[in-house]
């Protein structure tokens, strides 16, 4: 095989490799060659047959040894047979006969002689021209010694294979040596000539196969450095085979990519793929057909089913197998690298490509096949598939989705929704799609929205898709069309239940009606039955329909009526217990979140939270993440985590754009707007605010949350009247819609901070004392943050009981920034007493867990410069270490003790005797080099365990 270099190529350290063009694995055939003409220049002459597969080098080593012959003073007559001139009779004796050394007289007569007996049909005929015609080549052997030639001899006429046949019987004692190369299948005409050759005694064969890898790194070795052809060799025989006309165009591909710069990988590119197509063009017909037909089916596993696709006979596309797997394009039935399967489709007639898919998808589908494979046919032929597929595309949409794999899904039932009749069928489809499309892009679903609205008929739409449709609607803000489309859909199931037709279930309406009556409450009064008051009435039994959006709305309903926490605690589970995550369950799930929260359950919110997500994590569903991650940052929020209310709400608009985000972007954003201002930056939150928003947001729930963002960001910005405007329209809005609960918004407490900004402590307690709690509870989150706005108007006695009882409640909950709130203003009313040892321990600690919390304004208000909360005095680092001495058990024993607990208060609080409390003691007094009980407030005070205490 020659290989002629494609430019110079660079060893790895940027040297030229530079090695001339030689022949790999031919040197034993070039012997045999140069033997066979030694033998003719002695007047005894030889035939030799070059056979092998296509590509496989038979044509370049002809061109080396022919080259040689001329160097040793040979006559060389040579030809080529050509396909396309198989019907011209002796058109490769024609060619011979065209060589200058022949004498213009005697090409005059042969051509004469040819032409006759061309145009006479009888064998005989045609046998008067080869006498003369072989007289004349052995006279010419008679001077010198003549070397004919022929390259591809298969694709000869048979008027030529006949002379050729003649000549070799006559050879024998002349200088003639004839050299001819065929492929290594052969046409059953060209058998009898096949066979007669090779039984003449003075005839040899050569056969001619691929490079070994051993080959292959020969001829990489002329391109690269050793160490570089060495790492090469067997990436690039496994994408070959060790065909050389591959092996060349991949390294022209190779180092044209890789020109100037030190070559790294190995990349098949358009002279591959011009390669492979060249290939296939040599071979036989067949052998182009049978490539197009592994190509679309992936593999040639089943012979008869790639039979069947081409509309050919099963032994044609063996034989094609075969030559393909000779060249070494196919290996094991398949393309032995990608890129030769891809240029093999790129050059296939678009017609013709999609009409081998068609069939195939049809023979698959009437054979048994997957619904998925069925449908990769479907879909790469680019056409309209007929009714009776839409079932298989469907199927095959299921199957990709459970495989996460949403755009096959979602190509697969576009497909069938255009092949689909107007009906139930096709409304399934539409709101199938609609739940893909949205599940990566809400933005991209709305253009869905009006034909999903159009094929909403009463009984076309499952039961199962409506509320989940509805909720889309909702989503986009597109209240008014989703509140008609239920009113409409209702007014025609009711015509239809008197004319006696189907129509919508029952259910099915009522879950789309309570769904937009939670969303929105405002519908309320378009849907008087399905509101807060009827879940209030009824209970857990709403959600005995086995909906998942009417059990969330019925859940939702609970958690914001009064008296019913539990309840809604455990529709809340049940929810989430009974529903996996899905394009239909996900709304229902994050509002059974928001019902745990809403229940002053942000534990149990939270375990489940993580739970989904940690299930979302692995799925291509960014919308579903970014919705989840907003309630996680909500939650983080109400647990007082202000900088991980900030990632996740970060975290949830990052995932999906604003637009996609439709009414719902007051989830995200309103946390992430309390979490920047509570966290001292103002000018992020304000950024926040200025973003437009749907003015659908003000009438949804979420809105109020919205609200609620933007006074708090105003009352710590000073501008008090507005954020008092903005949390009274959050209460008028709550008691006209029926859902004053202070867990959805404390609008009240809110708005008492705004009129003690004001100076208006009347103004202040009348509305903080008016604030209901849940059932009367006074162990909630909302009672806590009650009693703390409610001791900044009290005179100091008074405040400090309502203080300690805000600490208890708080301690006992989740929300730690009212409780560091709570703490700092109880260590202030203990520092307005006097006593300054105990307001030190409280503001320590109100200090760590505001800082903890990420709320740096906090922080300061307690410390006013203190930024690393430590007391700057002398000794402080060797206290420091001194409490860092003390054991987990003494720790507790001296805060305790500190707290002026005697040591049988001491004891029952930790379940020890008296005894064991008084040995800690003891111990504590010398680690702390204090002598008396009174000493240890102010020791802890300025140690790391004030954060303890």
């Amino acid at each position: 095989m020659t290989l002629t270099p494609c430019g110079p190529a660079q060893c790895e350290s940027g040297e030229i490799v530079s090695l001339s063009a030689k022949l790999v694995e031919r040197e034993s055939h070039m012997a045999a060659l140069h033997e066979l003409l030694q033998s003719a220049t002695k007047g005894r002459g030889r035939v030799a047959l070059i056979s092998g597969a296509v590509a496989s080098g038979k044509t370049e080593l002809l061109e080396s040894f022919t080259e040689q012959a001329i160097e040793e003073a040979a006559l060389l007559l040579d030809a080529t047979g050509s396909r396309a001139e198989r019907s011209l009779p002796f058109g490769i004796l024609r060619k011979i006969f065209d060589h200058p050394s022949i004498s213009p007289q005697v090409r005059s007569d042969a051509i004469r002689l040819l032409d006759e007996a061309s145009v006479e049909a009888a064998p005989h005929a045609r046998m008067r021209a080869m006498p003369f015609a072989s007289w004349a080549l052995l006279q010419l052997a008679r001077e010198q010694t003549v070397v004919i030639a022929i390259d591809d001899v298969h694709c000869a006429d048979d008027h030529s294979l006949q002379f050729l046949l003649y000549l070799a019987r006559r050879v024998r004692q002349a200088r003639i040596l004839i050299v001819l190369t065929e492929s290594t299948r052969l046409r059953q005409e060209q058998l009898a000539f096949h066979a007669e050759l090779l039984r003449q005694p003075h005839c040899t064969r050569v056969q001619v196969g691929m490079l070994s890898p051993k080959g292959t790194a020969s001829v990489l070795a002329g391109h690269f450095a050793p160490s570089m052809a060495s790492r090469l060799a067997a990436e690039c025989h496994d994408i070959t085979g060790g065909n050389p006309l591959l092996l060349r165009a991949l390294l022209e591909d190779c180092q044209g990519a890789e020109r100037g710069e030190p070559f790294q990988r190995v990349a098949p590119a358009e002279t591959f793929s011009q390669a492979v197509r060249d290939c296939l063009h040599r071979g036989e017909p067949e052998m182009l057909t049978v490539a197009r037909g592994v190509a679309v089916l992936g593999d040639a596993s089943s012979t008869a089913l790639l039979s069947r696709v081409l509309e050919i006979h099963a032994e044609s596309a063996e034989h094609g197998i075969q030559d393909l797997s000779r060249c070494a394009v196919l290996d094991g039935g398949t393309f032995r690298d990608t890129s030769a399967r891809d240029a093999v489709l790129a050059a296939t007639p678009a017609d013709t490509l999609s009409s081998l898919h068609l069939r195939a998808a049809h023979l698959l589908h009437k054979d048994g096949a997957s619904a998925l494979d069925v449908a990769r046919h479907l879909l790469a032929a680019r056409q309209d598939v007929a009714p009776e597929m839409v079932p298989v595309l469907q199927e095959a949409a299921e199957y990709a989705l459970v495989d996460d794999d949403t755009e096959f899904a979602l190509r697969c039932l576009e497909l069938a929704h255009s092949a689909c009749q107007v009906g139930a069928t096709r409304a399934e489809i539409k709101a199938k799609l609609v739940s893909v499309v949205w599940r990566s892009c809400p933005a991209a679903a709305e253009k869905h929205l009006p034909q999903l609205t159009a094929e909403l008929e009463p009984g076309r739409l499952p039961r199962r898709y409506l509320a989940m449709s509805m909720s889309y609607l909702a989503w986009s803000g597109r209240l008014d069309d989703a509140v008609e489309s239920v009113r409409e859909l209702q007014s025609r199931t009711e015509r239809s239940r008197t004319e006696q037709e189907p129509g919508h279930d029952e259910a099915a309406l009522e879950a789309a009606r309570r769904w937009l009556a939670m969303i929105s409450p405002p519908l309320q009064s378009v849907f008087p039955d399905s509101g807060i008051s009827r879940a209030t009435t009824q209970g857990g039994a709403c959600g005995t329909v086995g909906d998942a959006h009417t059990q969330a709305a019925s859940a939702i309903s609970a958690s914001l009526a009064d008296g019913r926490g539990d309840t809604a605690v455990a529709e809340a589970q049940r929810v989430l217990q009974r529903y996996r995550l899905s394009d239909s369950t996900l709304q229902p799930l994050v509002f059974a979140l928001l019902a745990l929260l809403y229940a002053d359950r942000a534990d149990l919110a939270l375990a489940w939270c993580e739970r989904l997500l940690s299930e979302c994590s692995a799925r291509r569903a960014p919308a579903w993440h970014a919705l989840l991650s907003a309630v996680r940052a909500e939650i983080a929020l109400r647990q007082g985590d202000l900088p991980g209310a900030a990632h996740h709400a970060r975290s949830a608009m990052s995932l999906i754009s604003l637009q996609s985000w439709g009414a719902l972007i007051a989830l995200p954003l309103s946390t992430l707007i309390q979490a920047e201002t509570a966290m001292g930056r103002h000018d992020e939150a304000m950024a926040l605010l200025e973003q437009p928003v749907p003015a659908a947001l003000f009438r949804t729930l979420p809105g109020l949350h919205y609200l609620r963002a933007r006074g708090r960001s105003h009352l710590a910005t000073g501008r008090y009247h507005a954020a008092l405007e903005d949390f009274l329209a959050c209460g008028r809005l709550m008691e006209e819609w029926g859902v004053d609960s202070a867990e959805l918004v404390p609008w009240r407490i809110d708005a008492a901070e705004a009129w003690l900004a004001l100076d208006e402590a009347g103004q202040a307690r009348s509305l903080a004392e008016r604030q209901p709690l849940r059932g009367g509870s006074g162990t909630s989150r909302t009672r806590g943050a009650q009693l703390l706005v409610l001791a900044r108007t009290a005179d100091l006695k008074r405040r400090l009981h309502l203080l300690k009882e805000a600490v208890e409640i708080l301690e006992n909950g989740d929300d730690r920034l009212q409780l560091a709130a709570a703490l700092g203003e109880l260590g202030n009313g203990y520092r307005a007493l006097g006593e300054f040892n105990r307001a030190r321990l409280l503001v320590r600690k109100a200090w760590h867990v505001a800082k903890a919390c990420g709320a740096e304004p906090l922080c300061q208000q307690l410390m006013p410069g203190d930024a690393d909360g430590e007391v700057a005095v002398a000794g402080q680092a060797d206290v420091s270490r001194e409490a860092e001495a003390l054991t987990e058990a003494e720790s507790r024993v001296a805060v305790l003790a500190a707290h002026g607990h005697t040591n049988r208060e001491i004891a029952t609080k930790l379940y020890v005797t008296v005894s064991t409390v008084e040995q800690h003691l003891t111990r504590i007094y010398r680690k702390l080099k204090v002598k008396r009980r009174r000493d240890l407030p102010s020791k802890l005070a300025e140690s790391s365990l004030a954060g303890i205490a």
